[in-house]
């Protein structure tokens, strides 16, 4: 299985804690993905999506989400418990380009 480094997100609105992250994506390889389409791939189990701890630098995977009623959505899980890594990561930029 392939695995990727994410290095931002994309989210209609930053400082909203309740909308979902849209892309992530990684600012040096230049790629973002949508959100559906990282559950997908994780759902295969194709491929897997990591973020780097700050503090540790160990790895903290990206999993998915689901609630009953709810849109399923991307967090980090690490060391047996659900955590917001990924919204301290860096906006996606301009010189992310989508891929399918």
């Amino acid at each position: 299985m392939s695995e990727f480094l994410t290095t931002c997100i994309t989210k209609p609105n930053r400082e909203s804690r309740h909308e979902h992250i849209t892309h992530i994506g990684n600012i040096t390889g230049q790629w973002m993905l949508t959100r559906e389409e990282v559950i997908r791939r994780i759902d295969a189990k194709s491929e897997a999506f990591y973020t780097l701890d700050r503090t540790t630098n160990r790895k903290v995977y990206i999993d998915v989400v689901r609630e009953a009623g709810k849109n399923p959505y991307l967090r980090t899980y690490a060391d047996g418990k659900w955590n917001d890594n990924l919204l301290a990561l860096t906006e996606c930029n301009g010189t992310c380009k989508l891929v399918a």
